[in-house]
């Protein structure tokens, strides 16, 4: 049922639309951000005159730092063309004047107009000048604005993939990657709006000293007229900027919905259980929702500016009926009345593209806020550099009292006071039901995560001031859920070591190691069959085939640990065998290797059994010595076994 938002006896146009069914049911509840979820919104979020003013220089300032380090020469020519053009304006704006003074003044025609020629010229030369000027702007900001954006989404991407596995996992530090993809475009809008304020600002400030030199009572005229206009701008930028920080979980929501359309994993389902007209009704239902919420804030931008509107004609009337005044006492020479009349034309249009523009210039600047405090953020929760150097050939690795909680499950440690003994060139297999804990081990093994409480250390060395890049070096992983990238079977292969040359010998032994050259064979081009197949020329491979190739993507890490989680789920009886022969060999070359299986039988061959059981360690041995002790083990094994045993009575003698 979709909530009712009428506890605070707020108009729709306050609180937006009410939460939907299909957020409800699908998500299960609303789908909008609390915008007091961080303690920046409200500073950022002070859109007035007087921040916006303040803010300026700041604002101007970031820009031009985004634009200097994209493109040095660049930035220099915009500046330049930016500034040179406002000065020509003021220069247009005092022969305009001269002009209009020479054909005003007395004696004869011919006369006059020979008098106002130089000025004449002066205004052609000068538009001339400020059309130059304006192509230097326009093709140097074209080439700023790429590479603004290219490298502000590289220092995004970057930062990003630096974090600590659990950041990524955390809700809050996702928002905040949610938002901050969009800074990098608004970096690069941030550039031509930044040019535009600049020549705004120069504009305004050459008619606003004409103004106060023709008479001063016109320049607090000037800014009455513009106020309203601010006010506008500044209203509805705020609205807009806190509707998309508490939609943005939304509109996610409303992609992954069309995504699921044409996603190729899910496209069988959605045919043979007919899913796609409930996922087009919920879809719908979802996008009407964000309708509603864009209508109200057009409906109240349309209110904003219709009360704008009339307050500068109000104040539009009142500056010219005060120049009109002022011509009808003799304060004013018709000349003057003239230029004034030019120069309020161009100073309120020149303070109008300033309020606008210095708004967008703001806006945009929020969105660039998001990304840098992204970076901020992501320094904080980046992967240590740096750190104790491991041994170079250990003999152990040795957990002690470790405790591991995942984030936002405080009630249920993933890990509880694990005590156990890794030993390095031998198989070791991690057994047990689902939930007890064995992929969170070799997790916290990998260095993916830090325990709460205890000790992971590598003979004396504790993992946790470990230098974090050797310890990565030192591992191979193949999950159960690995990533099969959509690239070429070579790189799918090589990008388990990506720093690595790209060598055909090291690619072909690693393929040998895990027994995939048949899977190779079949590819249309081999190992540059594209294994994609939304792509044209794509191959797509079967589950078994996707799982040779990740664990020669494990061999071509040649880490000294491998970790293989659940290494033989989509193969076959005999490419199971195979795959568990190709593994001993690994070991029997001094590789370790961990093994996470369900299947008890495919363990008989490991040196050391560790059993887990809701996050405890409840046994260690051999699989002889846990068998022979009758223990947990034992007892799944018997389960398993008693599958592929069959009990048929004997017939009864007749």
């Amino acid at each position: 049922m979709a909530r009712k938002s009428g506890a605070n006896k707020k108009s729709s146009d306050e609180v937006g639309p009410a939460t939907s069914d299909s957020e409800s049911l699908l998500f299960g509840g609303p789908l909008r951000y609390d915008m007091g979820w961080s303690q920046h919104s409200d500073a950022f979020l002070e859109l007035n005159f007087r921040a916006m003013v303040t803010r300026l220089p700041s604002l101007l300032a970031s820009s031009f730092r985004l634009a200097w380090q994209a493109d040095r020469r660049a930035a220099r020519v915009v500046l330049g063309a930016e500034v040179s053009r406002g000065v020509a304006q003021a220069v247009s704006l005092l022969a305009v004047n001269s002009v209009l003074a020479r054909l005003m003044s007395g004696g004869p025609v011919q006369g006059r107009l020979r008098g106002a020629v130089p000025a004449l010229v002066a205004v052609a030369a000068v538009m001339l000048l400020s059309a130059l000027l304006r192509a230097a702007s326009t093709y140097a900001t074209g080439r700023l604005e790429p590479k603004v954006e290219r490298v502000a989404t590289e220092l995004y991407l970057e930062r990003a993939a630096a974090v600590e596995l659990s950041a990524i996992e955390d809700d809050a530090f996702h928002k905040l990657l949610d938002t901050a993809q969009y800074g990098a475009a608004s970096a690069r809008r941030m550039i031509a709006i930044a040019t535009r304020v600049v020549n705004a600002m120069i504009s305004l400030i050459a008619a606003a000293g004409v103004l106060t030199v023709l008479h001063p009572a016109l320049l607090p005229l000037l800014v009455t007229m513009t106020l309203p206009s601010a006010w506008s701008a500044l209203t509805i930028a705020r609205r807009r900027y806190e509707s998309f920080h508490a939609w943005v979980q939304h509109a996610r929501a409303g992609h992954l919905l069309s995504g699921l359309l044409t996603e190729p994993a899910a496209a069988p389902e959605i045919r043979v259980h007919g899913v796609a007209p409930f996922l087009l009704r919920h879809f719908r239902s979802m996008s009407e929702n964000a309708e509603a919420e864009q209508a109200r804030l057009a409906r109240l931008a349309a209110r904003t500016g219709l009360i704008a509107a009339a307050w500068t004609g109000v104040a539009t009337v009142a500056t010219y009926a005060t120049l009109g005044g002022l011509l009808l006492a003799g304060a004013m020479s018709l000349s003057v009345a003239g230029t004034a009349v030019i120069a309020i034309r161009t100073g309120s249009a020149s303070l109008d593209t300033l309020v606008l523009e210095v708004n967008s210039l703001h806006e945009e600047a929020l969105f660039v806020g998001d990304l840098q405090r992204l970076y901020v953020e992501a320094a904080k929760r980046a992967i240590p550099v740096g750190g104790d150097p491991l041994p170079e050939d250990p003999g152990e690795v040795r957990f002690e009292n470790v405790t591991f909680t995942y984030p936002g499950n405080a009630s249920r440690p993933a890990l509880k006071d694990v005590t156990l003994s890794v030993p390095l060139g031998r198989i070791v297999a991690l057994v047990g039901e689902n939930g007890s804990g064995k992929t969170t081990l070799v997790k916290l093994l990998a260095g993916l995560y830090a325990p709460d409480r205890g000790r992971i250390l590598w003979d004396d060395v504790d993992a946790a001031t470990a230098d974090r890049q050797q310890l990565a070096e030192r591992i191979a992983m193949v999950a159960q859920d690995f990533k099969r990238w959509p690239f070429t079977a070579r790189v799918n292969v090589a990008v388990g070591r990506s720093a690595a040359p790209l060598t055909e010998e090291r690619l072909a032994s690693s393929v040998a190691q895990a027994g995939a050259q048949d899977v190779v064979a079949d590819l249309p081009r081999g190992l540059d069959t594209l294994l994609a197949r939304g792509f044209s020329g794509g191959h797509e491979l079967s589950g078994g085939q996707w799982q040779r190739l990740g664990i020669a993507r494990a061999a071509y890490r040649r880490g000294q640990i491998l970790i293989v989680d659940e290494p033989t789920a989509a193969l076959d009886a005999r490419a199971e065998l195979e795959v568990f022969e190709k593994i001993r060999a690994l070991a029997g070359s001094g590789q370790t290797v961990i093994l996470i299986t369900h299947r008890l039988a495919s363990v008989r061959h490991a040196d050391l059994v560790h059993v887990l059981d809701q996050g405890r360690l409840v046994e260690s041995g051999t699989p002889d010595e846990l068998l022979a002790a009758g223990g947990v083990y034992a007892e799944l094994y018997s389960l398993q076994a008693e599958q592929f045993t069959s009990k048929v009575s004997a017939p009864e003698a007749g």
